[in-house]
């Protein structure tokens, strides 16, 4: 199950418990929305609370990139999992945004809607 939030270009997304092919395509959607309006989309997701995801949700995420990836801004991860970590260092080579990896979510919040500050390790 996800939750979303669209504010100006900024969504955010918060997933809770396993993230299914129909909650990517909910997110898919809404992001496709923001940029459609706004031109580009900044994303603050949640990954704190996912217990998984599905092989078909990788995928999706895999063509997803690929056929948006100079549609972002900035890029936020909450997440305390290192796989989740290093996959985000890895969609930096396929995305033009600032991607950055966050345990506390009001860090992510404050970096992600912040343009003067500098990315936070």
């Amino acid at each position: 199950m996800i939750t979303t939030d669209i504010k100006n270009n900024l969504v955010s997304v918060a997933v809770l418990g396993e993230f299914t092919l129909a909650d990517f395509k909910q997110f898919e959607d809404h992001v496709l929305y923001d940029i459609k309006v706004q031109g580009s989309a900044n994303l603050l997701v949640d990954l704190r609370d996912m217990l998984r995801y599905s092989v078909d949700v990788a995928w999706e995420e895999i063509k997803f990139t690929r056929e948006h990836q100079y549609q972002f801004g900035k890029i936020a991860i909450v997440t305390d999992n290192q796989w989740i970590a290093w996959s985000a260092w890895l969609q930096r080579f396929f995305f033009e945004a600032d991607i950055e990896v966050f345990s506390d979510y009001d860090a992510a919040v404050r970096w992600i809607t912040d343009s003067e500050l500098p990315p936070v390790a």
